[in-house]
C-alpha cells in the first residue's frame, strides 16, 4: 500500500504532506527525538543513526503487515516541494475486519502550537474511515496520559470525544484519557 495524503495550506498554516517514512527521514528523526518534551511522552528512543534505522524498519514492517500505518508529516514552507519533518501520525490495527483501531501522533518541537498535529490527525482519520470503513472500521481510539494537555487539545480539536479515564499500566506511568471518534460522527 502506497498512500500519500496532502493537507492544503491555509492563510495561517503551511501545507502538509503525509507519506510513509523512508530512510531519507533518518537524520531529521534523530534531531526531532533530541527534544526532551517528545521523549517524555514516547516510549521509544531514537538517539542515533542505528536507532533511527531500527525505528524506520518498524514503520516499514507496519505498512507491510498493515498493523502500523505510520506517516511522516512534512511541512511545505516554500511551495517548491522542499519540506521539513514536523510530525508523525499513525494508525495501529489488530487486523482486517476489526471495528476499531488506535491512532497516535507526536509533533516536532519547531512545529508545535501551529495546528500541525490536529490537521495531520484529521487527514489520517478521514483517510482511515474512507479506506477501511468497508472492512468494518467504525471507531478510532486515541489514548494519552492525563497530564498530556496538548494531546488532549489535539483530540478535542479533531472530534475525538473523551470517553473515560484509564488506570495507569505499563508502559504508561500515569492514568490516561481514552478518546473516541466514530465514523458517523462529525469532526
Amino acid at each position: 500500500m502506497n498512500v500519500t495524503l496532502r493537507v492544503d495550506a491555509t492563510p495561517s498554516a503551511t501545507a502538509l504532506h503525509l507519506r510513509a517514512w523512508n530512510e531519507d527521514d533518518a537524520e531529521a528523526l534523530v534531531e526531532v527525538y533530541r527534544d526532551p518534551t517528545l521523549r517524555r511522552w514516547t516510549s521509544l528512543r531514537v538517539e542515533n543513526a542505528e536507532a533511527a534505522a531500527e525505528w524506520l524498519e518498524l514503520q516499514r514492517r507496519g505498512w507491510e503487515t498493515g498493523a502500523r500505518l505510520s506517516f511522516a508529516v512534512h511541512e511545505d514552507h516554500s511551495g517548491t516541494g522542499e519540506t521539513r519533518l514536523a510530525a508523525n501520525v499513525v494508525m495501529k490495527r489488530t487486523g482486517p475486519g476489526q471495528e476499531s483501531a488506535e491512532v497516535g501522533y507526536w509533533t516536532a518541537a519547531h512545529a508545535r502550537g501551529r495546528g500541525v498535529a490536529p490537521r495531520a490527525l484529521e487527514a489520517l482519520s478521514g483517510w482511515a474511515f474512507d479506506a477501511f470503513g468497508a472492512e468494518g472500521l467504525e471507531r478510532l481510539d486515541l489514548f494519552h496520559q492525563v497530564d498530556n494537555l496538548a494531546s488532549c487539545r489535539v483530540a478535542e480539536k479533531t472530534g475525538y470525544r473523551f470517553h473515560q479515564i484509564l488506570p495507569a499500566r505499563p508502559p504508561f506511568p500515569r492514568d490516561g484519557h481514552w478518546h473516541i471518534r466514530r465514523a458517523d460522527a462529525p469532526a
